[in-house]
């Protein structure tokens, strides 16, 4: 397995040269997060990453969760490093200190998040949808389910899942059929089954709270008819502890091909007690809180299983010692000289370390923008992280898990052979990554929310909020000496952006179907041009750093030479995603069903 190393050196460059975090915390009045303060959380959460996490993620791949007399146990260490995860603090970083947490900004646990990712992808979804139902429980619960619920989840003694889809319906939540009846006492009896539920049921704490969708007997037909209820797997007691048992059950666990450490569930709901979360048939709603924060931690995935295939394929680049470079031999004391010599290894390492890097800009700018809406005393400025927000989370998901597998595939090729052998751990990081384009809304279903709702559906407003800061970036960079070349690229993208989508909007007047053949292509030109755009501010800031004489001029080279390559051999890809989106539906739809074949 490839020993993982958290990326402190491009972290620090992000949130210190790039982005400003320490200017942008102190804005928003985050008066704990001082500069040495996020040092020394980033340099603990990295030691506990890379010497607990790491160390379990093949054996935990190799194990397995395993299913018994209906209870789940996790692979061996796993119990104890999530008690060691508590401990320390970690899982309310940045949770409300009204229940315990520390309330420090988002920003700074999407940081904690993007290491545990990379060293251990299946452990960190136990964590991880805890905080996502911790948003949704503050964000809509009453202050009485406040209280009774975020404590024992910030502090890690219960964690937390959602529960929505079902094995008849995915992402049509509009045919659920899990029924939630009244009782006298104001709580509902819960009845219904749901698959596909992550950390559905485990060993790591004393109870599991479950969000789930379902529906009222009167409730309206579709999605206006569902409904969010806290189901939780042990029923609060009086002093706040987990006490009688629910009628919840865990009926089996997947098998799956990737993530086997993670617990991916069958639940049962036989009249469980539920109760109610914000308004009656407004669940949708409520449950986008969570579904959100789920989008941005599985684009984190494609990010954090790209860094650990990086960091594999490089390190064995530089050892493995096959033929001569074909301009002459390069370690001449050696036999063979290292494949890094090599073009077509520097090709996929290059296109490994751009698009880790630049999915990695674009992940600390959302977190950035969470920051901004959750903190910031400007109505205006809220506002406008919104909607940065809302136009970049389907971006963030399906182009950063899209790009992770392909780095992810690059990584186990560069090993060759060696590549596909279980032993070395390069194909474990392919399998893990490739559930990412699947789950919390298929890649598909995030194009057509990105073209049709988010861009289209706002007459492209969305679009302007982000393309507009990519052309005052432009204008202001016209002229950079060394840089103007890409600058004016990337202006000629942007505005070609806001023409695609007039065309296909226009289309779409006369044929729906336009915005689903096109969205997926649209999606993938989107991304890559979104990456162009914090490549150059990444060049930008490295170029003023070698020119300051800042030191570390091998570090800055190097940002400027991976932004050549991005710019130079995988911006060029958007030619062809703006020719098949533009190519129209017919092509696709015109064939019947019943000749595609069989």
């Amino acid at each position: 397995m490839p020993d993982y190393k958290a990326p402190l050196r491009d972290t620090r460059f992000l949130i210190d040269d790039v982005f400003d975090f320490h200017a942008s915390y102190a804005a928003l009045g985050a008066s704990d997060a001082t500069p040495d303060m996020v040092a020394a959380i980033l340099e603990e959460g990295a030691k506990f990453c890379e010497q607990v996490l790491a160390p379990l993620n093949r054996s935990g791949d190799e194990q397995e969760c395993q299913f018994n007399n209906g209870e789940v146990t996790t692979p061996k260490g796993f119990k104890e490093a999530f008690a060691q995860y508590v401990d320390g603090g970690w899982n309310g970083l940045a949770a409300d200190p009204a229940y315990g947490g520390q309330g420090l900004p988002h920003s700074l646990g999407l940081l904690i998040s993007e290491m545990v990712g990379a060293s251990n992808t299946s452990w960190g979804m136990y964590p991880g949808l805890t905080h996502g139902a911790m948003s949704a429980i503050h964000a809509h619960g009453s202050e009485t389910q406040k209280q009774t619920y975020l404590t024992p989840l910030t502090e890690g003694r219960w964690t937390g899942t959602m529960c929505l889809t079902e094995a008849h319906c995915g992402t049509d939540l509009g045919l659920i059929k899990t029924r939630a009846v009244p009782q006298a006492d104001g709580s509902y009896a819960i009845s219904g089954s749901k698959i596909f539920i992550s950390a559905g049921d485990h060993d790591m704490s004393e109870n599991i709270v479950h969000l789930v969708l379902a529906k009222l007997p009167d409730a309206p037909a579709g999605t206006k008819g569902i409904s969010l209820f806290i189901v939780p797997k042990f029923l609060p007691n009086a002093e706040g502890h987990a006490g009688a048992r629910n009628a919840v059950s865990c009926g089996s666990i997947e098998h799956k091909m990737g993530i086997k450490a993670s617990a991916t569930c069958v639940i049962n709901f036989d009249s469980a007690s539920g109760y109610l979360i914000g308004e009656a048939n407004k669940g949708l709603n409520c449950m986008f809180t969570m579904m959100n924060h789920a989008r941005l931690g599985t684009g984190m995935q494609g990010l954090c299983l790209g860094e650990a295939s990086f960091q594999g394929a490089l390190k064995y680049a530089n050892e493995r010692l096959q033929m001569r470079a074909l301009s002459g031999p390069k370690a001449p004391e050696k036999a063979a000289d290292p494949i890094i010599v090599h073009p077509d290894v520097r090709r996929m390492l290059l296109t490994m370390k751009a698009f880790n890097e630049g999915n990695r800009a674009l992940a600390y700018f959302t977190a950035q923008l969470l920051d901004q809406a959750h903190r910031s005393d400007s109505a205006e400025q809220r506002d406008e992280a919104e909607n940065l927000l809302a136009f970049l989370t389907p971006i963030c998901k399906a182009f950063m898990t899209e790009t992770g597998l392909e780095v992810t595939n690059q990584g186990m090729q560069v090993l060759g052979g060696h590549g596909y052998i279980r032993e070395w751990g390069m194909e474990q990081l392919v399998r893990d990554c490739r559930i990412a384009l699947i789950y919390e809304g298929t890649n598909g279903i995030q194009a057509l929310d990105l073209l049709g709702r988010k861009v289209l559906g706002s007459q492209g407003k969305l679009l302007r909020g982000f393309s507009k800061i990519v052309h005052k970036f432009c204008e202001a960079q016209v002229e950079h000496p060394q840089l103007k070349e890409h600058v004016a690229q990337l202006a000629v993208l942007n505005k070609q952006w806001g023409e695609l989508t007039q065309k296909i909007g226009m289309a779409a007047l006369q044929n729906p179907d336009e915005v689903g053949a096109a969205s997926m292509d649209y999606l993938m030109y989107s991304g890559y041009v979104t990456l162009a755009y914090f490549w150059l501010r990444m060049a930008v800031v490295a170029q003023q750093q070698l020119e300051a004489g800042a030191g570390e001029a091998a570090f800055y080279q190097a940002k400027l030479a991976t932004c050549a390559f991005y710019f130079k051999r995988l911006l060029p890809r958007t030619a062809a995603h703006l020719a098949a989106a533009e190519a129209g539906s017919e092509c696709m739809m015109s064939l019947p069903a019943e000749h595609f074949g069989l």
